[in-house]
């Protein structure tokens, strides 16, 4: 009679993914094939990427910077006629307090866009991606108050500075009958995140040679942090042309007074713009590798040199000079290799195993 075998040996091969560090990766732009204006802001470990979806606003997460993942619809649009249902451009997402605020610009009608005003969103709760609730339009007139006379603005941001909340955006000295209209920096002082405390003060107006064209404009201000630096990193030139770029106001002194306009010292040459290959940079937002150790610029970049608005997402590094300027270089190209930035952790393959299953004996 034939034994029978006590015990089988199995041999598998075995793989498995575990999360690391792979040093030698690298990612190419864009890193999304179509987007404006795009806002990236890290909290807990976490990117958050606020953007315009179809009918309103969403934000999505993700622990690469370099990925941004599909977002989730966290506000939809009011019905037709009302100050904000239509139009909504540049949402950005700011946490304070425990609370998430996302700070957007939309009107009741256009084009023309001659009805734009800004409005903030509240969090219920501190889940980003959460419900929200519509926290009205803001003022940004000259005369705190005078709501007959609120003023045409987009673009709006959040400068916290020794604690007191500022707002900062883009606007028009006077409401105009055409959106062909100049475009001005605008800063002032907050109560709370929904409430100013001031009017506004006018801050920058684009009065530099590379500001210049066919319909000059200051727009797109971002907040960038240095040590003891503040910028107000803004846009100008015109977005839907290849001559976009992006200049700087600097804080000349940290105790300095932000609404006094005598505190704002700008750049007298673009801090970044296009090559022959890469065309119309403008509205960055700014954030820092997984572990802090560089920092990087997130920006759009049009798609062709036709005159519109077809433009896709880019992400570079970027330094700081020894007198503290930022130093954005040139766009990088498309489909040009860049490291991963520094502490991208992820999922890595480990190398193929031979396992033994040993089975217990037959009986």
């Amino acid at each position: 009679m034939i034994q029978r075998l006590s015990f089988w040996i199995i041999m598998i091969i075995c793989s498995t993914m575990v999360y690391g560090q792979e040093h030698d990766g690298d990612y190419t732009n864009p890193i999304l094939s179509s987007g404006a204006d795009p806002w990236v802001i890290k909290h807990e470990g976490w990117y958050y990427y606020c953007s315009g979806v179809p009918g309103g606003i969403g934000v999505s997460r993700s622990r690469d910077l370099h990925k941004i993942n599909p977002p989730v619809r966290v506000w939809k649009v009011p019905e037709k006629g009302q100050w904000n249902s239509t139009c909504v451009w540049a949402p950005e997402l700011h946490f304070w307090k425990g609370k998430w605020y996302i700070y957007y610009a939309a009107g009741y009608s256009g084009p023309p866009f001659i009805h734009q005003k800004a409005g903030v969103l509240e969090s219920v709760t501190s889940d980003a991606m959460g419900k929200y609730v519509d926290k009205g339009m803001l003022f940004t007139g000259d005369a705190l108050g005078d709501w007959e006379n609120n003023r045409w603005a987009i673009d709006m941001t959040l400068l916290d500075h020794k604690g007191q909340l500022y707002a900062v955006w883009s606007g028009w000295e006077g409401n105009e009958l055409t959106d062909k209209t100049q475009q001005h920096l605008y800063i002032a002082k907050m109560l709370n995140p929904w409430t100013m405390a001031s009017g506004r003060v006018k801050i920058s107006s684009p009065d530099r040679y590379y500001e210049q064209g066919e319909l000059p404009l200051n727009e797109g201000p971002q907040i960038l942090k240095h040590e003891k630096d503040v910028f107000i990193v803004y846009s100008c030139g015109q977005s839907w042309l290849d001559t976009y770029k992006l200049s700087y106001l600097r804080l000349k002194d940290s105790d300095a007074d932000l609404l006094d306009p005598e505190s704002w010292i700008k750049s007298e040459k673009p801090a970044f713009e296009g090559t022959n290959q890469v065309l119309g940079v403008g509205h960055a937002s700014f954030t820092t590798s997984p572990d802090d150790r560089e920092y990087y610029i997130c920006y759009h970049s049009k798609r062709e040199k036709t005159p519109g608005w077809k433009r896709d997402i880019r992400l570079q590094k970027f330094t700081f000079d020894a007198s503290g300027v930022p130093c954005f270089g040139k766009p990088v190209s498309v489909g040009e290799k860049l490291p991963l930035p520094s502490g991208t952790t992820h999922l890595v393959k480990a190398k193929s195993m031979v396992c033994l299953l040993y089975t217990s004996p037959s009986p």
